[in-house]
């Protein structure tokens, strides 16, 4: 072998190291989350009876009771590696499922509610639903879900836009909306242009085979107060006028990497339109990190869903120092907030 191939070879040699060394890097690196530490606030330990009380597991996964009635959004509790996201097929898992549901002390729940039907919301519903009695309240979507994970139809309920469902002292009216707008074009017709799942989904399957189906917003009303869910960072225009909520679950995942017009919109159409006076933004940390421990931003290799960070936050930080009455809060993970005494 004649030096100018040896020379050859070790360059091929370092590039590919080097390459494996960098995905590895950016495979465990977290970026930055894009909200203030000093948002944060501890559970509560007294809890009044018959308070309304959240649980905030990560992404938009919510735990509400009121003592008598528990129901959450979306029951996410899976991680896949961003290998399998990427390069290879998911499905729930169950003993992640199991931790997830012990560390909010919940066994039994009137409905698990996911907000559109993309993994990372959708995936583990019908699994915490037959762990749980619940009935799964979501589109048409959702419902192959469940079918395809042999939930049985009397635990699957399709909702129609505004219809309100009775669950104990809760009303709670499921919104058509938009999911967020991702600015990658790829990324976008890749996640939102085929919407719908036509048939029965049985996992494991590809990650976008978990097509988005019908995005909501979730309204909510209780003697005590009213509050809105709004898991993804979209928005219909004018789409929540008749629908007042003191209290606002705010998405912002992957704001910052939208324009300056639309994330003023989506203020307005989501914060303002509705009246909030306290909010508590959601769906901010990482779709792969643990689900135990501190929360964390984005891997670093999800530059489509971590891009824009620093605008995200400076956009909040604005917003509120030009709402001083607005409360503001990040929710502990698992621990309970009363939200209403």
């Amino acid at each position: 072998m004649d030096g100018s191939i040896r020379n050859l070879l070790s360059i091929v040699g370092t590039v590919m190291v080097t390459g494996l060394l960098s995905a590895a890097w950016l495979l465990d690196r977290y970026e930055a989350p894009p909200v203030d530490p000093a948002w944060a606030i501890a559970g509560d330990t007294d809890i009044p009876p018959e308070a309304v009380t959240v649980r905030f597991t990560g992404t938009s996964t919510l735990l509400f009771s009121d003592g008598t009635t528990a129901w959450m959004v979306d029951g996410w509790f899976s991680r896949p590696s961003p290998l399998a996201l990427l390069l290879g097929t998911i499905e729930p898992d169950l003993n992640a499922i199991a931790a997830g549901l012990a560390a909010n002390e919940v066994d039994h729940l009137a409905a698990v509610i996911p907000v559109h039907s993309h993994f990372d919301h959708a995936m583990d519903s019908p699994e915490v639903a037959r762990r749980t009695g619940a009935i799964l309240l979501g589109s048409e979507s959702t419902a192959n879900i469940g079918r395809g994970w042999g939930l049985g139809e009397d635990q699957i309920r399709v909702a129609a836009d505004g219809e309100p469902h009775r669950f104990g002292a809760f009303t709670i009216r499921l919104i058509h909306t938009r999911h967020f707008e991702f600015a990658d074009p790829q990324v976008r017709a890749q996640a939102l242009e085929d919407q719908l799942i036509t048939e029965p989904l049985v996992p494991p399957v590809e990650t976008f085979a978990y097509k988005v189906g019908q995005p909501y917003a979730i309204h909510v009303t209780h003697p005590k107060g009213g509050f809105l869910i709004q898991a993804s960072a979209g928005y219909v225009e004018g789409g929540l006028t008749a629908y007042p909520a003191e209290t606002v679950f705010l998405g912002i995942g992957g704001l910052g990497t939208q324009t300056a017009d639309y994330r003023e919109n989506y203020w307005r159409e989501t914060v303002d339109v509705v009246g909030a006076k306290r909010l508590y933004p959601i769906h901010w940390d990482s779709l792969m990190g643990p689900i135990e421990g501190p929360f964390t931003g984005e891997l670093k290799a999800a530059a489509f869903l971590s891009a824009g960070t620093d605008h995200t936050l400076s956009f909040l930080q604005e917003k509120f120092a030009a709402r001083p009455d607005l409360k503001v809060a990040t929710l502990p993970r698992y621990e309970p907030v009363v939200l209403f005494e």
